[in-house]
């Protein structure tokens, strides 16, 4: 069993200030992701004003999204974006089973937690796209080409880290491969794929460099897989050492 190995990032821009209880952002991206992952809203209960990774203020209680991907639990909340929740590879069902644990090594400001009834009200039906969440449209990304019936070979997340003034940011895309090559979609920008010349896909330093137009502090990878996905790989993810969030 290996022990922690992959996280997600946050937005190249600041959180936003104004408080809010996540609820509406939960649902949002519980719609992009779709009926073939396991997700679920949870409700938890904070202890302290302060936002998770030093964010805005928080009410008593916020919302945000636990999802399965590639083998562990996923952690979604509006102000901080995407990370990875589970600890080690190998403990999905008991993960699922009792997350209070991991929700506090997020922050020990959470005290309680309980999930959220499905479709908890109106809010469920808004299709505005959720702050912070460029790793869950890059999920969706991948899986609306899959339905279309595009190719996609290897499919993989890249997050790279970028020093802000605001301390580090990061941005996730998708990456794929094709007959023709190499192609990454940004959501945030376009569906459409962008190609990638070959030799940048090599290294993830070389090929977030380039998509940024610019330097960064670091980047990391996740192969996309998925027990009720379409049509993907068995690989499972790699939980990081440093759990940085990811929009």
């Amino acid at each position: 069993m290996r022990t922690v190995l992959l996280a997600a990032l946050v937005l190249l821009a600041p959180a936003a200030a104004a408080a809010s209880d996540g609820l509406s952002s939960a649902l949002a991206a519980r719609s992009l992701l779709g009926p073939s992952i396991w997700a679920r809203v949870v409700r938890i209960e904070t202890a302290g004003p302060q936002g998770v990774f030093g964010g805005g203020a928080h009410p008593g209680a916020i919302y945000a999204l636990v999802f399965e991907l590639s083998g562990i639990l996923w952690f979604y909340e509006e102000s901080s974006g995407t990370q990875s929740l589970s600890l080690r590879t190998g403990s999905l069902d008991a993960d699922k089973a009792a997350p209070g644990p991991l929700f506090r090594a997020i922050d020990r400001r959470f005290t309680a937690w309980s999930w959220a009834p499905e479709a908890t009200d109106s809010r469920a039906r808004h299709s505005q796209t959720p702050p912070n969440a460029c790793f869950i449209e890059s999920v969706a990304s991948l899986f609306q080409r899959l339905s279309a019936g595009g190719e996609a070979r290897a499919p993989r997340l890249l997050s790279y880290y970028v020093d802000t003034p605001f301390g580090q940011r990061g941005h996730t895309v998708l990456v794929f491969g094709t007959r023709d090559g190499v192609s990454a979609v940004d959501p945030e920008i376009s569906e459409r794929p962008m190609k990638i010349p070959a030799y940048l896909a090599r290294d993830p330093r070389t090929l977030s460099a380039y998509l940024r137009g610019g330097p960064i502090a670091g980047a990391r990878t996740l192969a996309i897989s998925s027990p009720s996905g379409p049509g993907l790989g068995s690989q499972l993810a790699m939980i990081p050492r440093n759990r940085d969030p990811a929009g």
